[in-house]
């Protein structure tokens, strides 16, 4: 592979999903890119927990959209196959709703029409199905034409001046439903509370509450019955895997285990860093793919933090409680993915996002993976996944102590909710992640797993833009800056960075790019 270099070094700022795609998609654009990693492992919270034959995501279970991984790697002229095994799961997920019923969801809207019908009958569920996923549709087009793989922080951003003035543009923003919630949305459409529920949950993708956030997020539903939902064999942590090796089949230079205590800057410009051991490196560029916010306030200092820290108020997205059981014996009743629905959604909301305090009757995410992929546990066993929200971290939370009732309101809930009644039998291995885990873990906003929340009737929808606003040669990349959290959005943040950094190099330099690898390109 014959790469056209660039003069001077590109640095990338964490080695999560979003470092290793912008540093892949510079690579293949001809930078010399070399990407600083504090941990020992890339991947970011994409990680993987391994103990007496149980192998556990810690992170992310859930792919979505391929397609932004297809483009990635079609910057340096590769396809996924042979590099990434993908297994289509359908149904995508189970719901499990407290009081009984139990409603798989499909990804095709007429099957899943049938499934409505059936669990509800005579209530026309199936024609409203049908009717929200076109209108998702509807918002997911609009999200591809307007917001996606374009550095945006703003609705002026979305729309240019000549295409602001056509009717069709115009009815795009209206479709939006400005001003009203998804929750709004998903109600006025979707009569049957329980339904209603399980289509709620889209949001949780992004950490935020759907009565929160803005209608524009009903548009996940269509990209998940769209494109489906997938199981990368050997478990999620295969996704930043293969991203390591063609990044190392490019010429990234990565070092682990190396921290960087500051960006250095001159002249409004971020010229290097200043590693944890006292080594200062020059840089061209760099794209963070670090917590906008603890960017700010522990990697800067002076008119570009404060201008920044300023500019709007930034609330953390929820954290959680996640427990890693090896069981002895899986459950035969339980889908790939899983949840098992609190009583009182509106309750839980309220307790996790405006109360602050974790939920009485928390919603429970379950992946059962091993009917997929036998390897995550001896034979007949289960390495299962249990993660529920929780509040972003608060000063009086003490997960220390507030952990072991925690962990057994959850036990007793899939108990009682999804039939796992001899559950604390099954367990042979045993680990946990709390909120204080995961700050002191992954160095995000007080223990946030998806960023910045997306609240908001209005502007929820937006992030710290791919581009400083403060400092030329900054970029910003992960889920706390545009287009947001999930692992494909955060995928599509890594390849927005690099490609506005390009971008603006080539302007500033004021000639052409010469093409060097087959299948790159811009939108």
């Amino acid at each position: 592979m014959v790469i056209e270099r660039r003069a001077g070094p590109v640095g990338v700022l964490g080695g999560g999903l979003a470092g290793l795609a912008a540093a892949c998609t510079l690579a293949a654009r001809g930078y010399e890119v070399v990407l600083f990693e504090r941990n020992d492992w890339l991947g970011g919270k994409a990680a993987v927990l391994e103990r007496d034959g149980f192998r556990f995501d810690m992170g992310p279970t859930i792919l979505t959209l391929p397609t932004v991984l297809e483009r990635i790697f079609a910057e340096a002229g590769c396809g996924l196959e042979g590099r990434l095994e993908l297994l289509r799961l359908d149904p995508q997920w189970r719901s499990f709703f407290e009081g009984g019923g139990v409603l798989d969801l499909f990804a095709h809207p007429e099957r899943m029409g049938a499934e409505l019908s059936a669990f509800s009958p005579a209530t026309g569920l199936g024609e409203a199905y049908r009717r929200f996923i076109e209108y998702s549709a509807r918002l997911n087009r609009v999200s591809r034409d307007f917001f996606f793989w374009k550095p945006i922080e703003s609705l002026r951003d979305m729309f240019d001046a000549r295409s602001s003035l056509s009717l069709s543009t115009l009815r795009d923003v209206l479709a939006l439903k400005p001003g009203r919630t998804v929750s709004d949305v998903i109600r006025r459409q979707m009569p049957e509370p329980r339904v209603a529920q399980m289509l709620d949950h889209f949001t949780q993708y992004v950490g935020s509450s759907p009565e929160q956030s803005p209608a524009v997020l009903c548009g996940i539903a269509h990209m998940q019955t769209d494109e489906g939902v997938w199981y990368p064999r050997g478990g999620t942590a295969a996704v930043p895997q293969a991203l390591a090796n063609l990044a190392s089949e490019l010429g990234v230079e990565i070092r682990l285990q190396t921290e960087v205590r500051r960006i250095l800057t001159q002249n409004g410009r971020a010229v290097g860093i200043e590693t944890g051991d006292g080594e200062r490196i020059e840089l061209a560029a760099i794209v963070a793919n670090v917590d906008t916010v603890r960017t700010h306030e522990d990697l800067l200092e002076g008119p570009p933090a404060r201008a920044f820290l300023r500019r709007r108020s930034y609330e953390a997205a929820c954290s959680g409680v996640v427990l890693y059981l090896g069981l002895a014996r899986r459950y035969e009743h339980l889908a790939h993915h899983n949840f098992v629905f609190s009583g009182d959604p509106h309750e839980e909301f309220a307790a996790i996002y405006r109360r602050g305090e974790p939920a009485l009757d928390p919603t429970c995410y379950v992946c059962a993976p091993s009917a997929s992929d036998p390897s995550v546990a001896p034979p007949g066993g289960e390495a299962l996944y249990v993660l529920v929200h929780t509040p972003y971290l608060r000063p009086h939370h003490d997960w220390e102590q507030m952990f072991p009732a925690y962990r057994r309101r959850i036990l007793d809930k899939l108990s009682q909710a999804a039939g796992m009644d001899d559950l604390e039998s099954r367990i042979l291995v045993e680990d946990k992640l709390t909120p204080a885990d995961i700050h002191r873990r992954y160095g995000v906003l007080r223990g946030a797993i998806y960023g910045l929340a997306s609240h908001g009737r209005w502007l929820g929808a937006f992030k710290p833009g791919n581009r400083s606003r403060d400092l030329a040669g900054l970029y910003f990349a992960g889920g706390s800056a545009h287009p947001g959290p999930g692992m494909p959005m955060v995928l599509m943040s890594g390849w927005i960075a690099a490609d506005a950094l390009d971008r603006d190099r080539i302007a500033d330099r004021a000639e052409a790019r010469t093409p060097c690898l087959a299948g790159r390109g811009s939108p």
